[in-house]
Protein backbone atom coordinates (compact mmCIF):
# COMPACT_ATOMS: atom_id res chain seq x y z
CA UNK A 1 0.00 0.00 0.00
CA UNK A 2 1.36 3.26 -1.04
CA UNK A 3 2.49 5.78 1.90
CA UNK A 4 0.49 8.93 1.56
CA UNK A 5 0.89 12.27 2.91
CA UNK A 6 -0.78 15.49 2.47
CA UNK A 7 0.67 18.87 2.68
CA UNK A 8 -2.07 20.92 4.04
CA UNK A 9 -0.72 24.74 4.52
CA UNK A 10 -1.30 27.91 2.71
CA UNK A 11 -0.89 27.10 -0.97
CA UNK A 12 2.77 29.67 -0.78
CA UNK A 13 4.06 26.96 1.87
CA UNK A 14 4.30 24.21 -0.63
CA UNK A 15 7.07 26.05 -2.76
CA UNK A 16 8.92 26.18 0.47
CA UNK A 17 8.30 22.95 1.87
CA UNK A 18 8.07 20.39 -1.17
CA UNK A 19 11.97 20.11 -1.72
CA UNK A 20 13.10 20.14 1.47
CA UNK A 21 9.86 17.12 3.07
CA UNK A 22 11.22 15.37 0.08
CA UNK A 23 14.93 15.01 0.43
CA UNK A 24 14.03 14.89 4.42
CA UNK A 25 11.91 11.44 3.72
CA UNK A 26 14.36 9.79 1.42
CA UNK A 27 17.01 10.15 4.20
CA UNK A 28 14.17 8.95 6.31
CA UNK A 29 13.91 5.67 3.87
CA UNK A 30 10.67 6.78 2.66
CA UNK A 31 11.53 7.96 -0.92
CA UNK A 32 8.42 6.02 -2.44
CA UNK A 33 5.70 8.17 -0.25
CA UNK A 34 3.68 10.02 -2.38
CA UNK A 35 3.48 13.67 -1.00
CA UNK A 36 0.56 15.96 -2.62
CA UNK A 37 -1.55 18.96 -1.72
CA UNK A 38 -4.60 16.94 -3.44
CA UNK A 39 -5.20 13.21 -1.92
CA UNK A 40 -8.42 11.69 -1.53
CA UNK A 41 -9.36 12.39 2.40
CA UNK A 42 -9.78 8.44 2.92
CA UNK A 43 -6.54 6.93 1.37
CA UNK A 44 -4.04 9.87 3.40
CA UNK A 45 -1.54 8.10 6.27
CA UNK A 46 -0.36 11.90 7.65
CA UNK A 47 -1.42 14.97 7.34
CA UNK A 48 1.46 17.98 7.50
CA UNK A 49 -0.36 20.75 8.85
CA UNK A 50 -0.79 24.30 8.92
CA UNK A 51 -4.08 25.86 11.08
CA UNK A 52 -3.77 28.90 7.96
CA UNK A 53 -5.26 25.60 5.48
CA UNK A 54 -8.44 25.41 4.18
CA UNK A 55 -8.99 21.83 6.24
CA UNK A 56 -10.74 22.20 8.97
CA UNK A 57 -12.83 19.04 8.73
CA UNK A 58 -10.51 16.14 9.65
CA UNK A 59 -13.49 13.38 9.40
CA UNK A 60 -13.23 11.92 6.30
CA UNK A 61 -9.07 11.15 6.87
CA UNK A 62 -9.97 7.53 8.89
CA UNK A 63 -7.18 6.23 7.38
CA UNK A 64 -4.55 8.81 8.97
CA UNK A 65 -2.39 7.92 11.72
CA UNK A 66 -1.10 11.76 12.51
CA UNK A 67 -1.48 15.00 11.88
CA UNK A 68 1.83 16.85 12.21
CA UNK A 69 1.75 20.33 12.81
CA UNK A 70 4.14 22.63 10.87
CA UNK A 71 4.07 25.57 13.92
CA UNK A 72 4.87 24.92 17.71
CA UNK A 73 1.61 26.48 18.35
CA UNK A 74 -1.86 24.15 18.06
CA UNK A 75 -4.07 26.59 20.09
CA UNK A 76 -5.92 26.77 16.31
CA UNK A 77 -6.27 23.03 16.17
CA UNK A 78 -6.18 21.58 19.38
CA UNK A 79 -10.12 22.10 20.18
CA UNK A 80 -11.22 20.94 16.75
CA UNK A 81 -14.34 18.51 17.64
CA UNK A 82 -13.44 16.77 14.41
CA UNK A 83 -9.87 15.80 15.04
CA UNK A 84 -9.54 12.54 16.68
CA UNK A 85 -6.09 11.60 14.84
CA UNK A 86 -3.14 12.48 16.85
CA UNK A 87 -1.75 15.82 17.10
CA UNK A 88 2.15 16.53 17.05
CA UNK A 89 3.63 19.75 17.79
CA UNK A 90 6.69 21.52 15.92
CA UNK A 91 9.46 21.44 17.86
CA UNK A 92 12.49 21.88 15.64
CA UNK A 93 16.18 23.06 16.51
CA UNK A 94 15.79 25.65 14.05
CA UNK A 95 12.83 27.23 15.32
CA UNK A 96 14.31 27.07 18.89
CA UNK A 97 17.21 28.33 18.38
CA UNK A 98 15.99 31.45 16.65
CA UNK A 99 13.65 31.94 19.73
CA UNK A 100 16.68 31.54 21.72
CA UNK A 101 18.46 34.39 19.54
CA UNK A 102 15.87 37.36 19.65
CA UNK A 103 15.30 36.88 23.63
CA UNK A 104 18.94 36.67 24.47
CA UNK A 105 19.77 39.47 21.95
CA UNK A 106 16.49 41.88 23.21
CA UNK A 107 17.16 40.72 27.36
CA UNK A 108 20.64 42.03 26.78
CA UNK A 109 19.54 44.68 24.47
CA UNK A 110 17.72 46.49 27.77
CA UNK A 111 20.17 45.06 30.49
CA UNK A 112 22.46 47.12 28.48
CA UNK A 113 20.37 50.19 27.72
CA UNK A 114 21.64 49.80 24.33
CA UNK A 115 18.64 52.14 22.55
CA UNK A 116 20.27 55.15 25.23
CA UNK A 117 23.42 55.24 22.90
CA UNK A 118 22.37 54.02 19.07
CA UNK A 119 19.23 55.98 19.05
CA UNK A 120 21.03 59.10 20.25
CA UNK A 121 24.36 59.93 18.34
CA UNK A 122 23.90 63.48 19.25
CA UNK A 123 27.39 64.65 20.30
CA UNK A 124 26.40 64.07 23.50
CA UNK A 125 28.64 62.07 25.93
CA UNK A 126 26.22 59.60 28.18
CA UNK A 127 28.86 57.63 30.44
CA UNK A 128 26.77 57.84 33.73
CA UNK A 129 24.40 54.92 32.92
CA UNK A 130 26.68 51.95 33.28
CA UNK A 131 24.66 49.11 33.85
CA UNK A 132 24.61 46.22 36.61
CA UNK A 133 26.18 43.35 35.67
CA UNK A 134 24.13 40.50 34.32
CA UNK A 135 24.05 38.81 38.32
CA UNK A 136 22.59 41.87 39.80
CA UNK A 137 19.05 42.14 36.51
CA UNK A 138 16.87 39.39 38.03
CA UNK A 139 15.03 37.82 34.96
CA UNK A 140 11.54 36.10 34.87
CA UNK A 141 10.32 33.41 32.25
CA UNK A 142 6.68 32.76 32.21
CA UNK A 143 6.60 28.93 30.49
CA UNK A 144 8.59 26.43 31.03
CA UNK A 145 7.57 24.41 27.81
CA UNK A 146 11.15 23.41 24.77
CA UNK A 147 10.86 27.19 24.07
CA UNK A 148 10.56 28.76 27.32
CA UNK A 149 13.20 26.26 29.03
CA UNK A 150 15.80 26.74 26.56
CA UNK A 151 15.65 30.99 27.06
CA UNK A 152 16.11 30.26 30.41
CA UNK A 153 18.91 28.06 30.23
CA UNK A 154 20.60 30.62 27.91
CA UNK A 155 19.91 33.23 30.09
CA UNK A 156 21.30 31.40 33.26
CA UNK A 157 23.83 30.86 31.31
CA UNK A 158 24.94 34.65 30.78
CA UNK A 159 24.73 34.83 33.98
CA UNK A 160 21.28 36.51 35.05
CA UNK A 161 19.51 34.94 37.88
CA UNK A 162 16.08 33.37 36.26
CA UNK A 163 12.95 32.45 37.55
CA UNK A 164 11.00 30.38 35.81
CA UNK A 165 6.76 30.35 36.14
CA UNK A 166 4.82 27.60 34.77
CA UNK A 167 1.30 26.15 35.31
CA UNK A 168 2.62 22.80 36.50
CA UNK A 169 5.85 22.72 38.50
CA UNK A 170 9.11 21.99 36.40
CA UNK A 171 12.61 21.41 37.51
CA UNK A 172 15.45 22.92 35.38
CA UNK A 173 19.21 23.10 36.83
CA UNK A 174 19.96 26.58 37.44
CA UNK A 175 16.38 28.15 37.21
CA UNK A 176 14.42 29.21 40.30
CA UNK A 177 10.92 27.25 39.08
CA UNK A 178 7.61 28.08 40.73
CA UNK A 179 4.16 27.15 39.50
CA UNK A 180 0.51 27.86 40.67
CA UNK A 181 -1.02 31.95 41.97
CA UNK A 182 1.54 32.56 44.92
CA UNK A 183 4.47 31.32 42.81
CA UNK A 184 3.09 33.85 39.64
CA UNK A 185 3.05 36.47 42.33
CA UNK A 186 6.94 35.87 43.21
CA UNK A 187 7.94 35.48 39.94
CA UNK A 188 6.55 39.18 38.69
CA UNK A 189 7.57 40.81 41.75
CA UNK A 190 11.41 40.53 41.44
CA UNK A 191 11.78 40.24 37.94
CA UNK A 192 13.39 43.19 35.99
CA UNK A 193 12.82 41.61 33.07
CA UNK A 194 9.64 39.82 32.19
CA UNK A 195 9.27 37.28 29.06
CA UNK A 196 6.39 35.38 27.78
CA UNK A 197 6.42 32.10 26.39
CA UNK A 198 3.15 30.62 28.05
CA UNK A 199 0.76 29.16 25.31
CA UNK A 200 -2.88 30.40 24.21
CA UNK A 201 -5.10 28.69 26.75
CA UNK A 202 -8.38 29.87 28.55
CA UNK A 203 -6.03 30.04 31.43
CA UNK A 204 -3.31 32.29 29.99
CA UNK A 205 -6.12 34.65 28.86
CA UNK A 206 -4.41 38.10 29.83
CA UNK A 207 -2.29 36.84 32.40
CA UNK A 208 -0.35 40.23 32.42
CA UNK A 209 -3.37 42.62 33.41
CA UNK A 210 -3.54 45.77 35.75
CA UNK A 211 -3.56 43.46 38.94
CA UNK A 212 -0.54 41.48 37.72
CA UNK A 213 1.41 44.18 36.03
CA UNK A 214 0.98 46.31 39.42
CA UNK A 215 3.29 43.48 41.06
CA UNK A 216 6.55 43.91 38.66
CA UNK A 217 8.94 46.58 40.24
CA UNK A 218 8.76 49.87 38.55
CA UNK A 219 10.84 50.34 35.51
CA UNK A 220 10.75 46.68 34.38
CA UNK A 221 10.87 45.48 31.13
CA UNK A 222 8.71 43.25 29.53
CA UNK A 223 9.40 41.25 26.26
CA UNK A 224 6.15 38.92 24.49
CA UNK A 225 7.55 36.68 21.60
CA UNK A 226 5.26 34.27 22.87
CA UNK A 227 1.24 35.11 22.13
CA UNK A 228 -0.85 38.31 22.11
CA UNK A 229 -3.71 37.30 23.88
CA UNK A 230 -1.15 37.32 27.31
CA UNK A 231 -1.20 40.66 27.72
CA UNK A 232 -4.37 42.41 28.54
CA UNK A 233 -3.63 45.37 25.63
CA UNK A 234 -5.00 48.39 28.21
CA UNK A 235 -3.71 47.53 31.10
CA UNK A 236 0.13 47.62 29.49
CA UNK A 237 -0.63 50.83 27.76
CA UNK A 238 -1.52 52.17 30.80
CA UNK A 239 1.18 50.72 32.85
CA UNK A 240 3.91 52.48 30.33
CA UNK A 241 1.98 55.82 30.13
CA UNK A 242 3.08 55.92 33.79
CA UNK A 243 6.50 54.59 33.34
CA UNK A 244 6.05 51.61 35.80
CA UNK A 245 6.69 49.80 33.10
CA UNK A 246 9.56 51.15 31.04
CA UNK A 247 9.57 49.06 27.56
CA UNK A 248 7.99 46.26 26.40
CA UNK A 249 9.16 44.58 23.13
CA UNK A 250 6.19 42.63 21.57
CA UNK A 251 6.30 40.08 18.81
CA UNK A 252 2.85 38.62 18.97
CA UNK A 253 -0.30 40.29 18.47
CA UNK A 254 -3.98 39.63 19.10
CA UNK A 255 -4.50 40.88 15.58
CA UNK A 256 -1.57 40.62 12.98
CA UNK A 257 -0.59 41.93 11.11
CA UNK A 258 -0.74 44.61 13.87
CA UNK A 259 -3.37 47.31 12.19
CA UNK A 260 -1.32 50.57 11.48
CA UNK A 261 -3.50 52.65 13.74
CA UNK A 262 -3.12 50.58 16.91
CA UNK A 263 -1.18 52.68 19.43
CA UNK A 264 1.02 49.73 20.26
CA UNK A 265 3.24 51.70 16.79
CA UNK A 266 3.46 55.10 18.07
CA UNK A 267 4.38 54.30 21.96
CA UNK A 268 7.43 55.83 22.34
CA UNK A 269 7.82 52.94 25.38
CA UNK A 270 7.20 49.83 22.70
CA UNK A 271 9.08 48.23 20.39
CA UNK A 272 7.41 45.97 18.06
CA UNK A 273 8.45 43.23 15.93
CA UNK A 274 6.61 41.23 13.08
CA UNK A 275 6.26 38.03 14.64
CA UNK A 276 9.69 37.06 14.20
CA UNK A 277 11.06 35.84 17.01
CA UNK A 278 10.73 32.06 16.53
CA UNK A 279 10.31 30.93 12.57
CA UNK A 280 9.88 27.49 11.60
CA UNK A 281 12.59 26.57 8.75
CA UNK A 282 11.59 24.45 6.13
CA UNK A 283 14.89 22.16 5.80
CA UNK A 284 14.60 21.56 9.97
CA UNK A 285 10.91 20.97 10.15
CA UNK A 286 11.17 18.52 7.31
CA UNK A 287 13.48 16.54 9.49
CA UNK A 288 11.42 16.72 12.07
CA UNK A 289 7.95 15.80 9.94
CA UNK A 290 9.99 12.98 8.49
CA UNK A 291 11.09 11.38 11.74
CA UNK A 292 8.17 11.06 13.53
CA UNK A 293 6.91 9.55 10.07
CA UNK A 294 9.32 7.01 9.80
CA UNK A 295 8.42 6.73 13.54
CA UNK A 296 4.89 5.79 12.51
CA UNK A 297 5.85 3.55 10.18
CA UNK A 298 7.57 1.67 12.30
CA UNK A 299 5.63 1.59 15.11
CA UNK A 300 7.59 3.76 17.56
CA UNK A 301 6.07 6.31 19.51
CA UNK A 302 5.40 10.01 17.79
CA UNK A 303 7.64 12.95 19.28
CA UNK A 304 5.81 16.15 20.39
CA UNK A 305 2.53 14.63 20.66
CA UNK A 306 -0.16 17.19 22.39
CA UNK A 307 -2.12 16.41 25.82
CA UNK A 308 -5.68 17.11 24.60
CA UNK A 309 -6.74 17.27 28.31
CA UNK A 310 -4.33 20.23 28.98
CA UNK A 311 -4.63 21.43 25.28
CA UNK A 312 -1.14 21.72 24.66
Amino acid sequence: MTLNILFAAAAARWDDYEQPLRHALSDAGLADATLSTQLPPAEVDYIVYAPNSDLQDFTPYTRTKAVLNLWAGVEDIVTNPTLTQPLARMVDDGLTRGMVEWVTGHTLRHHLNTDLHVLHQDGIWRNDDVPPLARDRPVTVLGLGALGAACAQALCALGFPVTGWSRSQKSIEGITCLSGDAGLRTALSSAQIVILLLPRTPQTESLLNAETLSLMPPGAVILNPGRGTLIDDAALLAALDTGHVAHATLDTFRAEPLPQDHPYWAHPRVTVTPHIASTTRPASAARVIAENIRRGEAGEPFLHLVDRARGY
